[in-house]
Parts: C-alpha cells; sequence; structure tokens
C-alpha cells in the first residue's frame, strides 16, 4: 500500500471542517467542475486548481503523510482546512478521475510540500521522543526556572487562598445571595485567578457565575461545584501532603501545562472520535485514540488560536501506526502524539464494551484518582438510541437500563444519524460518560462491526 493508505470516506473528510459553513461550502466544492490540474502522487500529496470568484484559480494542496491531513491554500481563508481543501479531499475519496492519479506534484505544490516535510524532519530532530523538551529548554538556566516554578506557584496559592475567602464568604450569606450579585462578582473573581496565573481555576469560577438562576435545582448544582472548588482550593495548598501522581493531577486542574511523563508507546492507534470546542480565543481538538495492541485508550489534545483550526486532524475510523508520549497525573488519559510511521489505514477492533451500568462504574472508579474529571470514554455495546420527552437515552436492551444522553447534545444532527444506524435494534457507542450523562462521539452497527459514524 502506497502513503496515501485507504480512501477516507466523505464523512471522515467533513469531520475535518472546522465549522458548519465549512461543510457546506466543502461539499459544494467537491464535484470535478470546478477543478483542474488536479493530481495525487503515492507520497501522501494532493493538489489542484479551483476556480473561484477571481480570475486566478486558487491554489490549494494537501499533505497526507503522517497521520492528519495538512494543506495551503492561496485563497483569503483563516480557516483550516479551507473550504477548498476540504472540496479536493472529497474529490480524492470519491476516486474522481479529475484527481490524476501517480502524477509528479506542481512545482508549487512540491515546493510547499518540500518545505514542510524538511521542517517535520528538523523538528523530530530537534525533540526529546521521551521528555519533549527541545535543546533550549534542556540547556535554559534551571535555577532561573526552578525560581520561576516557585513565584507562580506563590501566586496560585494566593489566588486559591482569596478564593477560598470568597466561597466561605458565599456560604455564610446563603446561596441566594449568588443570584443577587449576578454575573459580574465572578467575572471579578475569575479576573483574579486570572492575575494569580491560574487560568483552569478561573474557568470553574466563571462556571459557578452561570449556574445562580439556571433552571429549576440551581442551588443544589451551585453547592457541589462550590464543594469541589474548595476540594481543588485545599489540594493545591496542601499539594505537598499528596501522594506524587496525585499533586500532579491537581497541578493540571489549576492550570499548570501537563507535559509528556512516560516512554513513548508505540501502538496502531484506531481513531475513535475528534471533535473540537472553542473559548471564543482558543479552539481545543480532542481526539481518543485506542491502541489495538496495548488495549490503551488515550486522549490527544491540540489548539489552534486566533480563528485558526488546530494542527493535528485524524480520521475517524482509521488507524495511525504511531507513539504516543502519555503525560503524567493520577487517572490521566492524555497523551502526545509523537513519530507517525505512516498514513492512516484501515482500523481494527473497537475498545471492549459494555453495558451501561459498566460505564457508570467505570466512571466512579475513575473519581477515586480524579474527584474532578468530567468523564471517562467508554464504549457500549447493545444500546439502542430512544428520545424521551425532550432528550434522549441509550437503553441496553437485554437489562432494561438506560444511561441518559447529555443535555447539550439533544437535538445535535448526530443523534439522528445514531437513530438511523440503529434503526431500533441495537448498536455500538463509543463516547464520554460522566456526571451530566453520555456523550456519544461516534457509533458502529451491530457488533461493531462496519464503517465508524462521526457524530459530532
Amino acid at each position: 500500500m502506497n502513503q496515501l493508505g485507504v480512501r477516507w470516506t466523505a464523512d471522515q473528510v467533513l469531520a475535518l471542517a472546522p465549522d458548519a459553513a465549512s461543510r457546506k461550502a466543502g461539499s459544494r466544492l467537491g464535484t470535478a467542475g470546478p477543478w483542474s490540474e488536479a493530481g495525487c502522487d503515492g507520497a501522501g500529496a494532493l493538489w489542484g486548481l479551483c476556480k473561484g470568484s477571481g480570475s486566478r484559480p486558487y491554489r490549494t494542496a494537501v499533505d497526507l503523510a503522517g497521520a492528519g491531513a495538512a494543506s495551503t491554500c492561496s485563497c483569503p481563508s483563516r480557516k483550516f482546512p479551507c473550504k477548498h481543501a476540504l472540496g479536493l479531499l472529497l474529490l480524492w475519496a470519491a476516486e474522481d478521475p479529475v484527481v490524476t492519479a501517480g502524477a509528479e506534484p506542481a512545482e508549487w505544490a512540491g515546493e510547499w510540500l518540500r518545505g514542510r516535510r524538511e521542517r517535520a524532519g528538523a523538528q523530530k530532530g530537534e525533540t526529546s521522543a521521551e521528555t519533549g523538551e527541545s535543546p533550549a529548554e534542556k540547556t535554559a538556566d534551571p535555577e532561573a526556572a526552578r525560581r520561576r516554578a516557585e513565584r507562580r506557584a506563590a501566586r496560585i496559592a494566593s489566588g486559591a487562598s482569596e478564593l477560598e475567602q470568597r466561597l466561605a464568604d458565599l456560604l455564610r450569606e446563603g446561596l441566594a445571595s449568588a443570584e443577587r450579585e449576578g454575573y459580574g462578582y465572578w467575572e471579578e473573581t475569575a479576573a483574579r485567578m486570572v492575575d494569580a496565573q491560574a487560568p483552569a481555576l478561573a474557568a470553574r469560577v466563571r462556571e459557578l457565575g452561570s449556574i445562580p438562576a439556571s433552571g429549576p435545582g440551581w442551588p443544589s448544582r451551585l453547592l457541589e461545584e462550590c464543594a469541589l472548588l474548595h476540594l481543588l482550593d485545599g489540594a493545591w495548598l496542601g499539594r505537598d501532603r499528596l501522594p506524587a501522581e496525585l499533586a500532579t493531577t491537581v497541578r493540571t486542574r489549576v492550570g499548570l501545562p501537563s507535559a509528556p511523563a512516560g516512554p513513548a508507546v508505540h501502538d496502531s492507534w484506531l481513531v475513535l472520535a475528534q471533535y473540537d470546542q472553542s473559548d471564543g480565543k482558543v479552539t481545543t481538538r480532542r481526539i481518543w485514540l485506542h491502541g489495538q495492541g496495548t488495549g490503551r485508550t488515550v486522549l490527544v489534545l491540540s489548539f489552534g488560536a486566533a480563528g485558526r483550526a488546530p494542527e493535528i486532524a485524524l480520521p475517524v475510523g482509521l488507524a495511525v501506526d504511531a507513539e504516543v508520549l502519555p503525560h503524567g497525573g493520577a487517572g490521566q488519559l492524555r497523551a502526545t502524539l509523537g513519530e507517525r510511521f505512516g498514513a492512516p489505514h484501515a482500523g481494527g477492533a473497537l475498545p471492549r464494551g459494555g453495558g451501561v451500568t459498566e460505564a457508570v462504574e467505570a466512571y466512579g472508579r475513575a473519581l477515586r484518582e480524579d474527584p474532578w474529571l468530567e468523564s471517562v470514554p467508554v464504549t457500549l455495546e447493545g444500546v439502542v438510541p430512544v428520545p424521551v420527552g425532550e432528550g434522549w437515552q441509550l437503553v441496553e436492551g437485554k437489562a432494561g437500563v438506560a444511561l441518559p444522553v447529555v443535555r447539550g447534545a439533544v437535538g445535535r444532527p448526530g443523534l439522528w444519524k445514531l437513530a438511523a444506524l440503529s434503526g431500533g435494534g441495537p448498536v455500538a457507542v463509543f463516547g464520554e460518560c460522566g456526571h451530566q450523562g453520555f456523550q456519544p462521539l461516534a457509533g458502529w452497527g451491530v457488533g461493531g462491526l462496519g464503517e465508524a459514524i462521526p457524530l459530532l
């Protein structure tokens, strides 16, 4: 098999789109009409000219070597991949004859590809596979780095102490006072946490501000979140007394950067799911991978700022031969994607699935190691998606027990995809199970057979 690996499906291509508008526009460009001088070689390169509104066609190229789909285009769009790159990928996925196979890259495309691969090779040589440190980081003054870390830790401790005082004031005055204060009070508190260099604490405080008057039962939800925040404050202030793994988890929960902490794990990694989240400033891409040999499930995060899509993009349902570098922390599943050894290929078996009870128990066990954990990755087998009232449930046929779908997912087109895949029968679903319910991310037919259907 050449380096282009297997052809992607249209769903896998469109899952790379940064937003719904790009998916729609890219689909319109997935036909031969606007394209000329398009081709692909055996080394993972696609290129072509796409006629636009101007006198000159847009030059579009995609590099599929490795595990993702990096692209460039002469159009003015700041979205990655742009609609032209999506259209070109759709043509390739459909094996449209307008894309000449086995051709030599156009000069402009070849120049971009060479530059990209040279930079990738240089970066690989400069980075330690075990630590992820660059030479500059390794040769930096360790004493200066230690002093910077101590100063930041002191600022975070000051912020945590102030936050503890504000939580005590809230409980002393009563939860009803949170509704009177309004969101401005919490935003000002969050700004103080940003000043303390604890961005994750700031994010949790902003979440507190959104709870008052948010619907029936909001005082209970506010009390629960306050308790978790109090627990995190206390853990940070007493982190020297915690086990090393839990202390590492606490550091990441307050917002300190996480780094690889273990040896690289080489495996064929099945791409279970990929989706983006944005806070208005930074887009975070969450990619779930399952090791076919190790049986290990890991979470790879990729970030994009200033309206740009994250760099890493992997096709759901295919597998990549690669190394991942696990991060430290109690119960943490995050890993950094390391060296890749070829293009995506046909995926293998799903992770071992279970029923609703097993999924809930898995989340409960994970909370013992990380009390602030929102959810855990699980595969449900033999469940039927059923609309109930204004929401949905995944009902386990044999046991008759059900797991609610998270409220934010209700009405999402992916749920109707899952219902169509089910046809009233049992399906296998991969997703995240947490205190709000189950977030479906990908579905398979009976027995986990057939192509994966991305649900986000």
